[in-house]
Order: C-alpha cells, then structure tokens, then sequence
C-alpha cells in the first residue's frame, strides 16, 4: 500500500503471526510496547489488539509498505505436527516482539517471495513445508526447549495491567475508543474502569497529564510551542493551547517567559 493512518490489528482468538517488512518503514504499538519494523526488524505477536502506524520519516516509505505475514492457528499445528499444545506450561514474557531479521530469516523470506511471485509452485505440500521451516526458525531463534513449547507459548497472551496499558499510551495521541481497543473494552466499560483506577474521567486525566508534561519540556528553549504539543501527543496546537490555559491559566508562550 502507499500509505495508511493509524490501524487496528483485531484481536482473533487463537491466532498468533509474524510480519516482515519489506518495503517501508511501519510503527507498532500494543498495550505495552511500541517498537518499528522495516527490512531488517520483523515482529512475532500473540493473539490480542494492537495498532500498526505510519513511520515518523516519511522519506523511509518514498516506495510505499510492503509486508508479508505468517499465521499460525491451534488448529494448523495439531494437523501439522500433530502437537497437543496443552501438554506444555512453557510460557514467555512477551505479547508482541521484535525479531532481527538474521541471513536465515532473510533467506526464509526470499523464498516465500518467491512462491507468491509463482503461486503455482505454491501447492499444499510446499505450504506445508515452508510453515513448518517457519516453526524450526522461530523455535530454534527464540531459544525455545522444543517447537512444542515454542508453540504453546504463542497461544499464551500475557496478562497486561490496566493502568500500565495508559501509563504507556499516554502521550500516543490516542483517542479514548482506540485507547479501549487496546485494553480489550468497549468505550462504556472503559470509561468505567478508568473512573474506578484512576478516580478521574479518562478525558481530563489524560488532558492534565499531557498539560503537566508539556510543562515540563517547554523549560527547554530549544524545543518550539509546536513540537512541544505534538510531543505530548496533541493531534493540533490549538487544542494544546485551549487545555494548556485551562490548567495554567495561561498560554504555553506565556508560561514559558513566567
């Protein structure tokens, strides 16, 4: 694609996969990670919500995004390698990760690249091969004790504390709706569960938050008014300085000379 705005990875119950880039340059941010994939960074991720963003160079999508991704499903594993996946507890301490794309990961890709410039090649049996292949790498590449364990760790999404989901995404210039998709709630029980945490509506916590920083960072001269509001993660610098006077009573200007 030539470019994409922000974009919601649905959560698919039992679905875990990994993404090469390799064309362009794409953010990704999750209930506790935010990392950049290109050529040379993959990603292995477990079943659960999260964004993929456009890069904050855009010289590094001049040619546009180009990805390709490997799914793998409970069901795919027992008919491949007729693995029982409950008879493993080993578990990882990742949802999402970043995978340096090695001379064995890149040669893995060309030849994917190479069935999906020829898909005739591409019957079942090579499928079948390849996905495998794919195990082996990842298996092998993340240190896992067996492809069993590896496998069963990847059905096993980590638990994420709430509050630790907004303490990350707070500057992300995220709406309160794409905030809750990353929690796994609907808007109304997001709302809820933000009042019961942090005692305060999700909306003026997050404003003040943002103001507070803002503050912050405007006592350094070198950064401008503008920088400082999209650093905090204010979509316009109007709506920065409508909230920054409600707080302070002045504009951010203004509090920069006091």
């Amino acid at each position: 694609m030539p470019f994409f705005d922000r974009t919601l990875k649905h959560y698919v119950e039992d679905e875990a996969c990994f993404m090469f880039v390799n064309k362009g340059e794409v953010g990704v941010r999750s209930q506790e990670d935010y990392f950049k994939l290109n050529r040379n960074k993959a990603m292995l991720a477990k079943c659960l919500n999260y964004f993929f963003e456009p890069s904050d160079d855009p010289s590094k999508c001049d040619e546009g995004i180009e990805s390709v991704g490997v799914f793998l499903y409970p069901s795919l594993v027992k008919d491949l390698f007729e693995f029982d996946l409950s008879a493993s507890n080993y578990t990882v301490d990742f949802n999402l990760k970043q995978i340096e794309v090695d001379k064995l990961l890149d040669h893995y890709r060309e030849s994917i690249g190479i069935l999906l410039d020829n898909p005739e090649l591409a019957d079942e049996s090579m499928i079948r091969t390849k996905l495998k292949e794919f195990v082996l790498l990842m298996s092998k590449s993340q240190q896992a004790p067996s492809e069993l364990d590896f496998l069963a760790a990847l059905f096993k999404p980590n638990e994420v504390a709430f509050k630790t989901t907004i303490q990350h995404n707070l500057y992300a210039n995220l709406s309160l709706e794409e905030l809750a998709q990353l929690c796994h709630l609907s808007l109304s029980s997001f709302k809820r569960k933000f009042k019961e945490v942090f005692d305060e509506s999700p909306k003026k916590y997050i404003a003040r938050k943002k103001v507070e920083r803002a503050a912050e960072l405007l006592k350094s001269k070198e950064l401008r008014i503008s920088d400082v509001a999209y650093d905090v993660g204010f979509d316009s610098l109007s709506t920065f300085n409508r909230n920054f006077n409600s707080i302070y009573g002045k504009s951010p200007s203004e509090y920069r000379v006091s």
